[in-house]
């Protein structure tokens, strides 16, 4: 302070020039002052930052577009790699849970589950039947499609685990970014009775599609794939009949049973109308893969990406296999599992079940306004 006062009246009298250099040296030393404090108060403020950032504060922040366009090549927890995107963030990112009622839960409560990739929804549309119709098939060829976000594994939340609540449910789901749809499959649910009031509760609005194929040929093929697994399984006939003499079909046998579909439909139908489902024929989806996969994309409201230049035909398993995606070394064709030869089957137990299924298969055309042509 002595320094300053004693410069200070040494500027007053008559030494200008020294005064002008005294003063160049104040300024100087306030600007390297205001300098460091920039510079010290800059580094609060990204230490405050980082901070908040790693307590997961900054999640709401946008994030760079180039994330988002990773995401399209990564799936979610419970999902197989797609052809066009899966991966997995905690349960704990949901930051908005639904009631403990899953019953309780309307649409407006489909908030999604955002993160770094998109965000996980509510499937907007379920493949929801039938086994052995083609449904694999169906999701598969469907994961071509961009715009297309399946789950991998069949998630049975509708049937088996309901009591594990909606937001489980969801947390199950791939992530999808703005325009892609989010599916899953699951052909038990066509034949579970409390299926269509629960699909119903978390959304009205969920598009259901259903594959259905010749029901004595389904039912075949059920048996072949349970045989399968059980080699000592009793006979196709002995199965299928509660008594050999009289003839008369053993509707308890599941096999059996899922057949009857417009039994089935009729317990949908009294919760969604029939203007949000979709009946795949299965046969089609063998014979006219490219045609079949049109109606499906059509009825998703996507564009027809899927095309008859994605297929070929396998001679060897007798279905449409997919044409070798680009970067792959081998094309696609479904698991050892699909295309299994079937038994032989006595013609006379053929034709009893296709007398059997006759007026159930009539009154489903009538109930979709579609003839399946079967037998």
């Amino acid at each position: 302070m002595c320094h300053v006062s004693c410069a200070a009246s040494s500027c007053s009298g008559s030494r200008p020039m020294g005064c002008s250099k005294w003063s160049a040296a104040v300024n100087c030393g306030h600007l390297k002052a205001q300098s460091k404090l920039s510079v010290f108060l800059t580094m609060i403020v990204l230490c405050t930052y980082l901070f908040y950032c790693l307590n997961g504060f900054c999640e709401s922040l946008p994030r760079p577009v180039f994330e988002h366009q990773a995401a399209s090549g990564r799936d979610g927890p419970g999902g197989e790699p797609l052809l066009g995107a899966h991966g997995g963030s905690p349960v704990s990112l949901v930051r908005n849970q639904l009631s403990d009622s899953p019953d309780g839960v309307h649409p407006s409560n489909n908030i999604s589950i955002a993160n770094n990739f998109g965000s996980k929804k509510f499937p907007q549309a379920i493949i929801i039947g039938v086994k052995k119709g083609g449904t694999r098939a169906l999701l598969e060829f469907l994961r071509v499609h961009p715009d297309v976000r399946a789950v991998g594994a069949e998630p049975h939340f509708f049937d088996r685990f309901y009591d594990k609540g909606l937001a489980w449910y969801r947390s199950l789901m791939p992530r999808t970014l703005e325009g892609q749809i989010t599916m899953e499959k699951t052909p038990s649910y066509f034949i579970t009775k409390e299926a269509p009031r629960r699909v119903h509760s978390m959304s009205r609005h969920t598009k259901l599609i259903v594959v259905v194929r010749d029901p004595v040929t389904r039912a075949v093929s059920d048996y072949t794939q349970t045989l399968s697994k059980s080699p000592g399984l009793p006979s196709f006939q002995n199965l299928a009949f509660r008594n050999n003499t009289t003839g008369l079909i053993d509707t308890s046998w599941s096999a059996i049973r899922i057949g009857i579909y417009a039994k089935h439909l009729e317990n949908w139908l009294r919760y969604f109308p029939l203007s949000r489902f979709l009946f795949v024929s299965g046969e089609r989806l063998v014979t006219d893969p490219a045609g079949e996969m049109g109606r499906v994309q059509d009825f998703l409201g996507i564009k027809r990406v899927v095309t008859d230049k994605h297929f070929y035909f396998n001679q060897t398993k007798g279905f449409p296999c997919l044409k070798k995606p680009e970067g792959s070394s081998r094309p696609r064709c479904l698991g050892k599992s699909k295309g299994r030869p079937h038994p032989q089957i006595l013609s006379e137990v053929l034709r009893r079940l296709r007398d059997f299924y006759r007026p159930f298969n009539l009154k489903f055309y009538q109930m979709t306004g579609h003839d399946f042509g079967w037998s």
